[in-house]
């Protein structure tokens, strides 16, 4: 059996001026997170908020505690590598049985 889990991550961009740097701000936290875990990662709201950035991260995993704990350490890697932004909210969803 499949476990999906799913993390809405929000975040302030403070210093993002324009919808160019949130894109490149944006596109750096993506490219980073896939780099280090096995997770899909993508911008998912607030595409007119030039310093809002709202992120959707997905695991599968056989294990949903795992899939739920790679989520948290995806989360404390975006809070440590990128002191500059600030988190604003999160949550996360674990679906089972698929």
């Amino acid at each position: 059996m499949a476990n999906v889990a799913f993390c809405r991550v929000t975040l302030h961009l403070p210093g993002s001026r324009n919808l160019k740097e949130k894109r490149s701000i944006s596109q750096s936290v993506t490219s980073r997170v896939r780099s280090k875990f096995n997770v899909s990662i993508s911008e998912i709201g607030d595409p007119d908020l030039w310093q809002k950035l709202t992120l959707g991260i997905v695991c599968v995993s056989s294990d949903g505690a795992y899939a739920s704990g790679l989520l948290s350490s995806v989360i404390s890697y975006i809070e440590s590598s990128r002191p500059d932004l600030e988190l604003l909210d999160w949550e996360t969803e674990t679906l089972s049985g698929f």
